[in-house]
């Protein structure tokens, strides 16, 4: 069997379309409000850290980021001692070569750190369409665990 050009890009094509469903489907709903890493995860302060969020998820799940805040946060057992220490506020570019994704470094603040398990918090807020037509904004978000010493 000789296979021409077109039958190999006919069939790379077919391979695709059935793939790209599947893809979508293996979004859990976990990742609903996107995805957040840093790096590294021990950190202690002045120290210099990565946050990455990935939206591809969220995408496809219908949430669509205008505004994101990165915190840390202490998530159990706050004593009110311990409050949220925004680390930044962006907003997507959709015009970005990479609109589904968002990146930044930074140095961790000089603040007054305890001995707690922290996290860093990703609040998503995006539009969603009211019963009568109108839109309004509401927030989700997913969090990273670090370690601060």
């Amino acid at each position: 069997m000789q296979l021409s050009f077109s039958t190999v890009l006919a069939s790379l094509a077919a391979v695709i379309a059935v793939a790209t469903p599947a893809a979508a489907q293996q979004c859990s709903q976990a990742t609903r409000f996107g995805v957040v890493n840093v790096s590294p995860t021990t950190l202690s302060p002045g120290d210099t850290f990565t946050v990455t969020a990935n939206f591809t998820c969220a995408a496809q799940l219908g949430v669509h980021p205008q505004y994101t805040d990165y915190y840390i946060e202490v998530p159990v057992n706050n004593n009110g001692h311990e409050p949220p220490i925004l680390l930044a506020r962006r907003t997507l570019n959709a015009s970005s070569p990479t609109p589904l994704l968002d990146q930044f470094t930074m140095q961790l603040p000089y603040a007054y750190y305890f001995n707690a398990s922290y996290v860093v918090i990703l609040d998503v807020t995006y539009p969603v369409t009211g019963t009568d037509g109108s839109s309004y904004s509401v927030v989700g978000g997913i969090e990273s665990p670090i370690t601060i010493l």
